[in-house]
């Protein structure tokens, strides 16, 4: 019985729990057991919380056993990111600049999980600092990707992705600036959700850049996600049944995301739509230029923000730091402060005009990612291959990012390949919805 758990959803899990079929404690101890004996453990885990896990586990059972149960996930252990804080555990962000800090508390919504019976297994690997889509970190570990034993995992959340993909954890919590939830969890053929920019506090996550910064779940299915996203928030999750595509107006975006689109994305892309078609939704290709402008001002918008934040810690010892990482943050040296300022009113402007273009639409498709995962040991000897892929890598997401959206990815029928679906600010609910429909025509 046990052999299964490792490929059941969270929300599955919780359901046994509920059923009495499977015990906190077992469950707990099954998964950390995984994080020791598994052959990828080391790349995935950057440390396991194993004495937290079983005394969180411990007071789920005894909340199952009377009947007092918190939700759907109490007792479901999960993984998280090593850049939400946890108290007296190491929190590292990926980076040796980072070695050895140890916050005092745990992050905001760490703290709101635990209320809500979710159990912490531990740390997973990330890009360093977050500044990264392609997973690939020489300094700390570079997590595996599930397709391919030769491709980075895609990031920066990669450890989190990889520990649900591997079976390492039956759900991870990740952040994503610019695509750092959406491209590890297409690359391992889960669903990805990244939340509104200001939906979930960031306090006690360290940050990359506070404006685009944005907390969300990888998981095995859209169900799981939006119990996730309840527990990260302390709210009831979104009710997903009864959600259909009949008339649904879905808009493919052509400006930008289809550039340079490889074969087998595309066709993933392609059969996707042929699929969301075939259920009824009616779908729409948009042109919107807006999306073009705003694209140019994300150089100058994301890296100065970083910069300034990491610039002191940076340069005490860049020595430390993977020299393709440095130089990617020092480029927000290179602007001047009025262009920053220029080019985030700017961005409101065009946020406005998306808007209004997209406003009689239920979500606007995209291939998540228009490249498959790159080469690891490539990517680390070929400059002009790793400056190409990392461009691409984040292409598509990012439109989520400057548009102030949310956005949700799924799996395709081709290995590593997702469409993802964006929504307006604030409409996760709906958009979780509509998810759960997509997610099914898509199998």
């Amino acid at each position: 019985m046990t052999a299964t758990w490792a490929n059941l959803t969270a929300a599955d899990l919780g359901r046994e729990i509920d059923k009495g079929r499977i015990h906190p404690v077992e469950l707990v101890e099954f998964f950390l057991d995984r994080i020791v004996t598994h052959p990828q453990g080391p790349r995935i885990y950057a440390r396991a919380t194993p004495a937290r896990a079983r005394g969180e586990a411990m007071a789920a059972a005894g909340r199952a056993k009377a009947g007092l149960r918190k939700g759907l996930l109490d007792g479901v252990p999960i993984s998280w990111k090593d850049l939400f804080d946890t108290a007296g555990v190491a929190t590292e962000a990926g980076s040796a600049l980072l070695k050895g800090r140890t916050p005092g508390r745990d992050a905001t919504v760490l703290q709101t999980a635990t209320l809500g019976g979710l159990v912490c297994l531990g740390k997973t690997h990330m890009s360093e600092l977050a500044f990264s889509g392609l997973g690939l970190n020489p300094v700390t570990a570079t997590p595996p990707n599930l397709n391919d034993d030769r491709a980075v995992p895609g990031g920066s959340s990669s450890g989190a992705a990889a520990s649900v993909a591997f079976g390492l954890a039956p759900a991870a919590i990740g952040s994503d600036t610019g695509g750092s939830v959406r491209i590890p969890a297409a690359w391992n053929d889960l669903v990805g959700l990244k939340t509104s920019a200001g939906s979930l506090p960031l306090t006690g996550t360290v940050p990359l850049c506070e404006m685009f910064d944005t907390v969300g779940p990888l998981a095995h299915s859209v169900e799981d996600c939006a119990h996730l996203l309840a527990a990260l928030q302390g709210q009831r999750p979104a009710d997903l049944t009864g959600s259909g595509l009949t008339d649904k107006r879905l808009a493919v975006l052509e400006t930008v995301a289809q550039d340079d689109l490889r074969d087998r994305p595309a066709k993933g892309f392609d059969d996707a739509l042929d699929r969301l078609a075939r259920q009824g939704a009616v779908i729409t290709r948009i042109k919107a230029p807006e999306v073009a402008e705003a694209m140019g001002l994300a150089g100058v918008l994301f890296t100065v923000e970083a910069y300034a934040i990491w610039r002191d810690v940076i340069e005490k010892a860049p020595e430390k730091m993977f020299p393709r990482i440095l130089d990617r943050f020092r480029s927000g040296a290179n602007f001047a402060a009025v262009d920053y300022v220029a080019g985030w009113r700017r961005l409101q402007d065009i946020r406005k005009i998306w808007a209004g273009r997209t406003a009689g639409f239920d979500a606007v498709l995209v291939p998540t990612s228009p490249i498959l995962p790159p080469d690891a040991q490539r990517l680390m000897t070929d400059d002009a291959y790793y400056v190409t892929e990392n461009l691409l890598a984040l292409r598509n997401t990012r439109i989520g990012n400057l548009m102030g959206l949310c956005a949700l990815t799924l799996p395709t029928s081709q290995p590593s390949c997702g469409i993802s679906l964006m929504a307006p600010p604030g409409d996760e609910a709906r958009l979780l919805r509509l998810g759960a429909a997509a997610e099914r025509a898509l199998r």
